[in-house]
């Protein structure tokens, strides 16, 4: 491939590097030039353009991407049509992530043009989990390096979806004087709730004194019940009233008293230190640690998880757990089990209307746009009742500045009212506020509504909901006017962890640049562009001012 200033005469074949302007209408990045574009770019004076030039092995990045994802072996996956040079891949069904490091380094040690990322090793995923992706860095590649990282991936698997198998579960539950029924009761509830991705149940549970012999009789109870029950594989889970302190405490000595074997008693994993792995012949005992009776991720997932997609783990994967085994301080946690679990539509998402920012083009002092009137209507009432009534999602309002009287301009609509209180650091700080909002409700998507963009229909937003269902809530989809970018967008679930680092007075914008999944551009008309931000504004649009 040749790269570089191209003589528009002799430019027929090339691909353009960059969006070239014309007075006909842009040429887009990566468009392939005909004798027709040739002559339109001579006509505007333009007698060179940046391109490339394909030798004759060399692939385009899209042709490039789409062989090597066919080379992909398929094991619980679902890949996307290739698009500027990236191919990206989709858990098709709940399960445990597996990752191979040796070929996957070996595939990106072909040629710096050809990459691929993926999620860490045995990692647990949802259907329709964004977990890798193949990105051709520039606009083409040497054939011969394609053939070579094809080859790479028919070596073995690099990456695949171990899906959860169902089992039955089986609950030991020991008791003391200090802790409450309740616990208790709620302890089954969240075990329950992290089953229901495996499609696993609990069968039964039992409740004893905190005495190795009472639990080991419960264990051998369990064993029963679980030859009775031969549809699926059993696991036996037990929740101590008192933790672990010692390889002979009450669990690990019960483990011993049924017949078993303990692996292990300690984890490197926090939360989630003072777990216990054992077995009773072929079927699992593990020991729970306390912080197992919360939602939250702790080491207690990482064992049950690779033993509900058949691949328990043995000792010496245990001890090489430290090196990310610190839970409590990555600074984004995924969703509590409780949401995560539930069978979500990858497509449902929630609607935010950033209502927090203090108008400052609207002069010191002056009247908040928000509160100004269209049709005898607040404007900021008019844009939720429009999302309210679009029926695709439910709604939440960021508010901010003036945040009393802009809930009251909402009185009566059936929106959830986030109020900002660092609204004053910038709109990044109001998205990251409306995204717990959407997180908090189990949904895998949020589209971003401007609560000062009077003529966004209720029909623009179911028409925008549409195209993000038809994309299997996988792309962004991005209302644009005669081309042009604006609002609103809906971003999936994939974008959610850039959107968290984001800081300041900044939208949305470099996270959709930046994600590598593709943009669904819907034209709406001029109202993805029309917000009011100043007086002149709103009464050229019809507005009168209040407030």
């Amino acid at each position: 491939m040749k790269f570089g200033p191209v003589p528009t005469e002799i430019a027929e074949g090339a691909i353009l590097a960059h969006s070239q302007p014309l007075a006909s209408g842009k040429l887009p990045k990566g468009h392939r030039l005909t004798a027709a574009d040739l002559v339109s770019l001579k006509a505007e004076g333009i007698s060179s353009v940046i391109a490339c030039r394909l030798d004759p092995d060399d692939l385009t990045e899209n042709e490039a991407a789409e062989r090597l994802a066919t080379a992909v072996k398929p094991a619980g996956l679902g890949c996307s049509p290739a698009a500027t040079g990236r191919v990206n891949f989709y858990a098709a069904c709940n399960g445990l992530f597996l990752a191979d490091k040796a070929l996957v380094d070996a595939f990106n040690g072909v040629d710096p043009a050809i990459t691929l990322a993926c999620l860490s090793d045995r990692r647990d995923v949802r259907a329709g989990d964004l977990v890798a992706t193949i990105k051709i860095i520039p606009l083409a590649v040497a054939g011969a390096s394609v053939a070579a990282a094809t080859e790479i991936l028919k070596q073995g698997t690099a990456f695949a979806v171990k899906p959860y198998l169902a089992h039955q579960v089986h609950l030991v539950a020991t008791q003391l004087v200090t802790l409450k029924t309740s616990v208790m009761e709620k302890t089954a509830r969240v075990l329950e709730a992290r089953l229901g991705a495996s499609g696993s149940s609990l069968v039964s549970e039992r409740r004893v004194d905190h005495r190795a012999e009472d639990v080991g009789e419960a264990i051998r109870a369990a064993l029963d019940d679980a030859r009775a029950v031969s549809d699926y594989p059993p696991v036996i889970i037990v929740f101590g009233a008192s933790a672990v302190a010692d390889a002979e405490d009450v669990i690990p000595s019960a483990i011993r008293l049924a017949g078993g074997v303990v692996e292990q008693v300690g984890l490197a994993v926090d939360p989630g230190n003072l777990l216990v792995l054992g077995h009773v012949g072929e079927v699992p005992v593990i020991g729970a640690p306390g912080c197992a009776r919360s939602p939250k991720e702790n080491g207690f997932d990482w064992v049950l998880n690779r033993i509900l997609a058949g691949h328990p783990p043995d000792r010496a994967e245990m001890t090489g757990w430290g090196v990310g085994g610190l839970l409590m301080e990555i600074p984004s946690r995924p969703l509590p089990r409780l949401a995560a679990t539930a069978d979500a539509d990858p497509a449902a998402f929630g609607l935010v209307v950033l209502a927090a920012g203090r108008a400052s083009r609207m002069g010191e002092g002056g009247r908040h746009k928000l509160l100004a009137e269209f049709d005898g209507e607040p404007l900021v009432r008019r844009t939720v009742r429009q999302a309210v009534e679009a029926r695709v999602g439910p709604v939440t309002v960021v508010t901010g500045h003036r945040s009393v009287e802009v809930a009251e301009a909402l009185a009566g609509l059936r929106a959830h009212i986030e109020e900002n209180p660092d609204f004053a650091s910038g709109m990044a700080s109001s998205l990251k506020a409306g995204l717990a909002a959407v997180e908090a409700k189990g949904l895998s998507g949020m589209m971003v509504l401007l609560a000062d963009m009077p003529n966004v229909s209720s029909a623009d937003i179911a028409t925008l909901a549409e195209a993000y269902r038809k994309a299997g809530g996988k792309a962004i989809v991005r209302a644009v006017s005669e081309g042009q970018r604006g609002n609103p967008v809906i971003l999936p679930a994939a974008t959610f962890e850039a959107l968290k680092a984001l800081e300041g007075d900044i939208g949305a914008r470099p996270v959709i640049e930046t994600a590598g999944l593709a943009v669904i551009d819907v034209e709406i008309g001029p109202a993805a562009r029309l917000d009011v931000d100043t007086p002149e504004a709103i009464l050229a649009a019809g507005g009168i001012l209040k407030g």
